[in-house]
This record gives structure tokens, C-alpha cells and sequence, in this order.
């Protein structure tokens, strides 16, 4: 008997929807028929989603949602799962499919959010760089610790825990010296930037790009021999994944320094901090606690 390979899919898209409960109860009842697992946000404003199961199914999934008219145009973006990705399967509505806590800001219509940034292909990315050099600013829209392991050359990092940061970020005149310069936005998959450049341009930076497919697509056409330098955190139990076998190691493991790429959750249950740890460090610690659990102790 063939055994289907453990798979993840990431997708989200900004329509708006009339009735999002609708949407969550058969997008539940969708997935449970399946076999998946992952997180799923739907709001008036689209969905957002990363599920993971067996290929066969995620295929059926895909097909399925498709078959919604306003869903039949997502870019869905695949990668390998290690099975078990998730823990849960869960479909909530919300304001904000995804939450920067400004949903009045975000007007949606049927061809996506209305006065975002421009959209650029990876190969767009290099030619605007090639055009304007050192005045391209790349702009993590990450959470910080996800840049810990990757990301685009000299990029700015802003002091970010959760993504509603961002708005006190912008508003703090850190960055007022881009106003007037190109900016690309970059995140895992695309979505956060779609909101982050509406929140930039409103504030009052005038070039403002963001990378089509996040990250995600564009380490599928450059691996490593592009811009990006490092691994890419993901929001499932691997935690990290590269390129290719060619990917800098960025990280710095919090208990001895030493390089490492792997994020690891801290033992302590009701702590949700992510932290590095070496192998080394794995195999002779008495538990993977984060610095201030550690502290604790």
C-alpha cells in the first residue's frame, strides 16, 4: 500500500465575504472529513490558513476550496510536512485575518486590499535592487525573533513581540529616513505585507513594494544563491526550514552562543517563547528552557 506524504499547505486571500460563520462551519466540517490539522482565519475580509495532512487530502482540499468562487484564484504554496504537524485543527472568525489591530484601516474589494504596496515577482525584486542599489530598504514584517534565524541582506528589523506592534513601530520615527526611499516588505508567505504597506503608506512612506508570495516563494526561485540568507521559521512543529543544503547558518544558540538554526519550544507548558539551541546543547541539557524560565529556576 502507497503511504501519502505528509504535506502543508499556506494560503490565504483578501475578498470579501458576506457571511464568515458560514465559511468556518464548512471549512470545519471540510477539514475534519479529511484528516487535517493546522489554523484557519476567515473574517469579512478573507481567509488565512496553513493545514497540513496526507497529499491525497490536501489535495481534495484545495480542489474543494477552489470550487468557491472567491477562493478560486488563492496561491496556495506547498511544502513536505513531518506528519503530526499540528497539534489541532482550528477555524475562527475574526476582525483581521491576519492582526495588526488597525481593521479600520484595511478596505477590501474584489481584486484584494485596496492602496497596499506594489506587488513584486522575485526576479522584480533583483531588477529594482539592480535600478536603486543601497537606497532599497528590505523591511522584516515578521515578528523579531523570526529574523534570528533568517533573513534578506541588511534588512531592517523592527522591535516587534506580537504583529500589533508594527503600528507603534511606525509611528515611533524610527524609520522616518525611508519615507522618501523604495521599501519592500517581506513576510513568510505574503499576507502580513499586504496589510503592513497599506499601514506604511498611510503613514506617510511613499515607495512601497511587498515581496508577491513572501519569502516562501521567492526561496523557491532563488534558493540560496539570492538575497536571502539563512532559514525560514514556520509556524508548525518543524519550526524552521532551508532552501537548500547551502543555507548560512544564522542563528546563535541562547545557552552556549554556538551556531544553530533550530528553534525549539521552552519545556516550561504555559510559556510561548520560541528559543535556539545547538545539538551540543540538546543532548547535555537537563531541559530546553528559554533564559528567563531558566532564571526561574
Amino acid at each position: 500500500m502507497q503511504i501519502s506524504a505528509p504535506t502543508i499547505l499556506l494560503f490565504y486571500k483578501f475578498t470579501p465575504l458576506v457571511d464568515p460563520n458560514a465559511i468556518r462551519l464548512w471549512q470545519r466540517t471540510l477539514c475534519e472529513s479529511l484528516g487535517l490539522k493546522g489554523r484557519i482565519i476567515i473574517s469579512k475580509d478573507g481567509i488565512n490558513g496553513t493545514v497540513g495532512g496526507e497529499l491525497e487530502a490536501i489535495k481534495s482540499y484545495r480542489r474543494i476550496t477552489r470550487e468557491y468562487p472567491s477562493f478560486h484564484d488563492i496561491d496556495w504554496k506547498w511544502s513536505d510536512g513531518i506528519g503530526e504537524d499540528f497539534p489541532r485543527l482550528a477555524v475562527r472568525v475574526r476582525d483581521e485575518i491576519v492582526t495588526f489591530g488597525a481593521p479600520e484601516e484595511i478596505v477590501v474589494d474584489e481584486s484584494g486590499v485596496v492602496g497596499g504596496g506594489i506587488h513584486l515577482k522575485p526576479h522584480e525584486v533583483h531588477a529594482l535592487v539592480e535600478q536603486h542599489g543601497d537606497d532599497v530598504a528590505f523591511f522584516d514584517a515578521r515578528n523579531a525573533f523570526e529574523a534570528r534565524i533568517g533573513k534578506f541582506r541588511n534588512a531592517i528589523v523592527p522591535d516587534t513581540r506580537t504583529t500589533p506592534d508594527f503600528v507603534r513601530e511606525l509611528e515611533s520615527g524610527k524609520y522616518d529616513h525611508l519615507k522618501n526611499k523604495p521599501v519592500i516588505t517581506y513576510c513568510t508567505g505574503g499576507i502580513r505585507c499586504e496589510v503592513l504597506s497599506v499601514l506604511m503608506k498611510n503613514r506617510g512612506f511613499t515607495e512601497v513594494y511587498q515581496m508577491d508570495g513572501g519569502v516562501v516563494r521567492y526561496g523557491e526561485t532563488y534558493k540560496d544563491d539570492g538575497l536571502w540568507e539563512g532559514s525560514l521559521y514556520v509556524f508548525d512543529r518543524r519550526l524552521m526550514v532551508d532552501f537548500s543544503k547551502d543555507a548560512k547558518v544564522l542563528g546563535l544558540c541562547d545557552t552556549c552562543a554556538g551556531p544553530s538554526n533550530q528553534f525549539y519550544n521552552c519545556d516550561v507548558s504555559t510559556c510561548r517563547v520560541r528559543i535556539i539551541f545547538c545539538q551540543d546543547c540538546v543532548d547535555t541539557s537537563e531541559g530546553i528552557l528559554c533564559p528567563e524560565c531558566r532564571a526561574d529556576t
